[in-house]
């Protein structure tokens, strides 16, 4: 709103006016000047408001493009306004662009044709990269609505042709599944996936489903789909065209098809297969208005991409790579000019250099602040007297409260709002000042990031799905190998078991019933040892992993019962300094942070001290949670220790605390081995004198003559880091104050729930909002590729990180990136190397005192330097996934693009293993079963530096769902819970107990519907899981039922231990537990209620049915079982 009333401002404007003339009688060519700041926004988007003309706004650079973007979005609201984004991949570069950025393409160009009056903001790099032709995109775009008649076999057909890919379930997007008559597609156009049900050809309905649950969560009347990607091309066509040429380029190619299963790069071969091929330009109507802006640098920056692309070209050819010539790519080198002319030029020159007419419109940016209030307040006071109208754009409500205290009595007058502008500007024409809050403090410019139209990610629960070949746990039997769903018959019922295989090929068959006794495997890397059927072994090994766990706990609840008799002088409530100090954070908090920040602050006000873990991955804002924890003691007249595993790690917190605590009186400062002596006394003194607020350092601050005049809080981070002599000393610091650890090691969930009481924990697992995906990219190792990702990165005045796991040979690779790139600064670390030196290194490629830090995988935890943008990992086929994944994490920590360049020898020197990796790191970015799977190797990790090493062994043998239970079960029991070890029980009855393969084709899906029902605790999530079957596969068949009813028979048998039932042609049998009679009285009434003759033992009841006819047997033994 207050955006708008600034907008609206603009109509005092002659000089906008008379832009607006020169666009309405049709002048081809305007020339203006003068647009500072956010100036261009507010221009642009006066325009398109007064104009309501389809316009694209074209800079030279990405970077420029988005803030542009960024202001119209302010300004004009985001149905309106779009960012054309670009392909971030070079040319000829055999990778895909990221389903966001296709996303965000299409939708923009979808728009433009049917919305038509939209203004687009793009890169002249986005602008001429080539799409799908107009004609072409408008005839693939799919329409459909409940009631339309359409054949479905045409339909999967037309979406296969679109690009989409046919998967057994819907996960990510660009994919599709069908079902009988029901077809699951996620399309760019949608947030959620869509489900169309269809009953003969006639659409029934169409519904939005989670991805997470796979459940409906809105009814929707219609639905359309764009295509997966801008170059739409048949199998067929790939076909023709490889018969054609070279077999050893057609083999080099169909090698890149089988590891993807589609064509990487194919953006660029289009016009390889005679495609025809269009640009953004081509999507605007005759005489739209273009805003060039700076056409110099724009025409400096077309020049730049074809002479980069004829050099990509040759270095390609020299390889044998199959590419299209560079004007089959871009087109001819005056071919901008010619499609500019098809639009109104609007043209903004930075300096006006003597063309015939330029407006200027004299937008200025202001003079800089540099968090100087006094000169913030003058500049006001002046302003108001020349009667400007002032604004002040806060990030947030506790900022804007902020600048009204500080402000003081100037705030009269001053209009303050929450709002998001790239930078302020002045403009005396209409008497208008904006300052921005970012621009006051002299901060970084924090990007209000657009919501994803779609989500990518793939279901929680998917990590825990079964393939044939996984490694398995069976409760009673210990670790076998899943061989797949077997059908088999007993009885003359037919009946799914899973096949599992044993030590010496044994075989195991699990009913479908027993499913929840069964789970994958996931503990030591490499294949487990599996265990001998009929041997004790597995029994002695859980029978050693309970006592551990007993043992430990004990300790556990020992070291929690001994803290809590101890006492301390509680903290204050918050401070209003305490609330300025939060109020000035510049991000939102997620809301993980706000819910340990709240359980700190109140450990910290109780008479008890505090001992509090806070789980959360680098860059997840512990940190800052910490400050806050440390300013609250600080305002109680106490110091602050900040320990620390490393000099870096040190460094780091240093920075962050000194930054975020300037506008108080807090002297924050760092001991470490690497100061002066002199200059490590001098601290010591004011430490002890009570001169130093916060000290942050590594174990030296543990020695003996590092003395404190009132610590209260100590915070240490990753202190399993630590050594044991380091970790006595922290112990009997932890004794006297109030102790917050930080970890980025996740913790398991179930561990967290499972020590609530006795550990005190706080997990941050939301990531920060800004945080962008990093583009992945698996390449053949190649010198030209290494050195085009390295000057890429330090072009945009970044840093590099180059992994190469191999200490013996790391010196070889440091002499070969420095001949290739004899300019760039290289660093060496590895943990083979004396530790002061390691350090030094580090700490000097923190400083930027290196360009690119070569190292081993020991950068993999705990660093967060957000200048490091780009990480290579050579022959990345030798790591496992969760390494993968915890390496590709230390880039994409600002707000700039961040890749990761895994290389890996020839495709046919990979195995089977390491190309599924690959696979797996490729395709989930962000959320997948590969990283859930990674997650639990890495929360093997963080439970075994909680609990100890031999936990850890423990884990590792009897794998992570065993190992949790038995740790769940065993506090219970030790906190006094009363732990009811419940049968499990047996059903034997005459039925076919599977799930027709008809109904759910796919042997996987029906797998994880067999484990939900296993697994399903209560009536109410069975009862769901019944809407969920029916909501996906349709109406489920009486089998289903059956499985159901029968699942829900269990619940009720295992709560009045119950540990075997049985049907058979005349008798019902029910059989107790060992521990468990019944009385006469309850058996009395159990006869009343059946009214059937019963026949009573003291563990067992049997019902005669011979004069019963029974149609439905699953329904009845329900029915007899609710009567107990």
């Amino acid at each position: 709103m207050v955006l708008n009333s600034i907008l609206n401002l603009a109509k005092k404007s002659e000089s906008f006016k008379r832009v607006i003339d020169k666009i309405t009688s049709g002048e081809k060519e305007i020339y203006i000047s003068g647009l500072s700041g956010s100036g261009k926004g507010y221009f642009l988007s006066f325009l398109f408001k007064e104009l309501n003309f389809p316009t694209l706004v074209l800079t030279s650079n990405p970077e420029e493009a988005q803030n542009i973007a960024d202001d119209l979005n302010s300004f004009l609201g985001e149905e309106s306004v779009f960012f054309f984004p670009s392909w971030e991949i070079l040319p000829y570069e055999f990778s895909f662009p990221s389903s966001e950025v296709i996303g965000k393409r299409l939708l923009s160009l979808f728009d433009l044709l049917f919305k038509k009056n939209v203004i687009i903001v793009a890169s002249i790099r986005a602008a001429l990269e080539k799409t799908l032709t107009p004609s072409q995109f408008e005839n693939s775009c799919l329409y459909l609505k409940t009631g339309q008649t359409q054949n479905l076999t045409f339909l999967v057909e037309k979406l296969l042709n679109l690009g989409f890919v046919r998967y057994p379930k819907v996960e990510e997007v660009g994919s599709f599944s069908l079902r009988g008559g029901i077809l699951d597609v996620f399309p760019y156009s949608s947030e959620d996936p869509v489900r169309i049900e269809f009953f003969g050809d006639a659409i029934e309905s169409i519904r939005e489903f989670s991805i997470l649950t796979q459940r409906t969560t809105r009814r929707i009347n219609q639905t359309v789909i764009l295509p997966k990607r801008e170059v739409l091309i048949s199998d067929n066509r790939i076909e023709e065209y490889l018969n054609r040429i070279d077999p050893s380029k057609a083999d080099m190619l169909r090698q890149r098809i089988n590891l993807y299963q589609e064509i990487p790069g194919l953006e660029w071969l289009g016009s390889l297969f005679d495609i025809p091929q269009s640009t953004l330009f081509d999507y605007f109507p005759e005489n739209s208005i273009l805003f060039l802006d700076n056409p110099e640098l724009v025409q400096n920056q077309i020049e730049y991409i074809l002479e980069e692309t004829e050099n990509l070209y040759d270095q390609a050819t020299k390889k044998g790579e199959l590419v299209p010539e560079p004007v089959r790519v871009w087109g001819s080198p005056s071919e901008f000019e010619k499609k500019a002319k098809r639009f109104q030029n609007l043209k903004f020159l930075f300096l006006s250099g003597g063309k015939k007419e330029v407006l200027d419109l004299k937008i200025k940016s202001h003079q800089k602040v540099d968090s100087d209030l006094f000169f913030l307040k003058e500049r006001i006071r002046e302003q108001k007297n020349g009667g400007y109208s002032i604004y002040i754009l806060c990030q947030n409500q506790g900022q804007k409260q902020r600048f009204s205290e500080l402000l003081e009595e100037d705030v009269d007058g001053v209009n303050l709002a929450i709002g998001y502008l790239t930078s302020g500007f002045t403009f005396p024409e209409i008497e208008l000042e904006l300052f921005t809050e970012h621009q006051i403090f002299s901060r970084h410019y924090f990007r209000r990031r657009r919501e994803k139209r779609f989500k990518e990610g793939l279901a929680l629960s998917s990590y825990n799905a079964l393939s044939e070949g996984d490694f398995v746990v069976h409760v009673d039997f210990g670790v076998g190998k899943y061989a797949g769903l077997k059908e088999i018959t007993v009885d003359g019922r037919k009946r799914d078991c899973l096949l599992l295989l044993y030590e010496g090929e044994d075989k195991l068959y699990v009913p479908i019933e027993e499913f929840n006794r069964v789970h994958k495997f996931v503990g030591k890397e490499g294949e487990p040892r599996l265990s001998r059927l009929g041997g004790t072994g597995w029994e002695r090994l859980k029978n050693r992993t309970k006592k551990a766990i007993k043992d430990m706990a004990k300790e556990l609840i020992k070291i929690h019962a001994e803290r809590k008799t101890k006492t301390k002088q509680p903290f204050s409530f918050d401070t209003p300094w305490q609330k300025e100090l939060e109020s000035s954070f510049i991000y939102e908090e997620t809301p993980d942070q706000v819910e340990a920040i709240s359980a700190i602050k109140k450990d910290m006000v109780k008479p008890v001290p505090m001992d509090r873990l806070v789980c959360g991955d680098v860059g997840y804002g512990k940190t800052e949670v910490a400050i806050r924890a440390a300013f609250k003691c600080i305002m109680d007249g106490k110091q602050v220790a900040v320990l620390a595993p490393t000099t870096i790690l040190a460094q780091q917190h240093l920075t962050t605390f000194t930054d975020r605590l300037k506008e108080f009186p807090v002297r924050c400062e760092m001991l470490s081995r690497f100061k002066k002596r002199t200059e490590q006394k001098k601290l010591i003194c004011d430490l002890k004198q009570g001169k130093i607020d916060v000290i942050i350092g590594t174990h030296r601050l543990l020695q003996k003559d590092v003395k404190f005049k009132d610590l209260g809080l100590l915070i240490i981070d990753e202190e399993q880091r630590f050594g044991v002599g380091h970790k006595e000393r922290i112990k009997k610091l932890k004794t006297l104050v109030d102790i917050l650890t930080l970890t980025a090691t996740p913790i398991p969930r179930t561990m967290q729930l499972s020590l609530y009481g006795i550990k005190d924990m706080s997990i941050i697992n939301t990531p920060p909002k800004e945080r962008l995906s990093v583009q992945t990219e698996v390449l053949q190792f190649d010198s030209e590729v290494i050195q085009e990702a390295i000057l890429r990165e330090m072009d945009r005045d970044g840093q590099v990180y180059f992994v190469h796991n191999r200490v013996h040979s790391i010196e070889s690779v440091y002499w070969f990136l420095r001949r290739l790139l004899p300019r760039v600064r290289i660093g060496i670390a590895h943990g083979q190397m004396e530790e002061k030196l390691l350090e030094r290194v580090m700490l000097d490629f923190l400083e930027k005192k290196y360009d690119c830090l070569l190292s081993t995988s020991i950068i993999e935890s705990g660093l967060d330097i957000p200048n490091v943008n780009t990480i290579i990992i050579n022959r990345s086929d030798r790591f496992g996934l969760a390494q993968l994944y915890q390496l590709r994490g230390r880039v994409g920590r600002s707000n700039q693009k961040a890749y990761a360049y895994l290389l890996i020898p020839p495709l046919k020197m990979l195995n089977e293993t390491a190309k599924k990796r690959l696979k797996a790191i490729l395709q989930y970015t962000e959320l997948g079963s590969g990283f859930y799977l990674s997650l639990r190797d890495l929360e093997i990790r963080g439970a075994g530096n909680l609990l100890g090493p031999q936990q850890h062994g423990f884990i590792q043998e009897v794998g992570y769902d065993l190992y949790f239970k038995l740790l769940d079960e065993t506090i219970r029991e030790l906190k006094g819970e009363k732990v009811i070890k419940e049968p499990d029980t047996k059903i034997r009855v005459d039925l076919d107990l599977f799930i027709p393969s008809w109904y759910i084709q796919d042997k996987k899906q029906r797998v994880e519907i067999y484990q939900k029902i296993a697994d399903s605790k209560t009536q109410n999530s069975l009862e769901d899981l019944e809407k969920e079957i029916a909501d996906r596969f349709g109406k489920p068949p009486r089998q289903i039922s059956d499985l159901l009813i029968l699942a829900q028979c269990k619940l009720i048998a295992k709560k009045n231990l119950i540990s075997r039932i049985w049907l058979k042609k005349d008798k019902l049998g029910i059989e107790f537990d060992s521990t468990e009679k019944m009385s006469k009285k309850r058996a009395e009434q159990f006869r009343k209620k059946v009214k059937l003759p019963v026949e009573f033992k003291p563990s067992e009841i049997s019902v005669d049915l011979k004069r019963e006819k029974i149609t439905d047997k699953a329904l009845f033994i329900r029915k007899v079982l609710q009567n107990l």
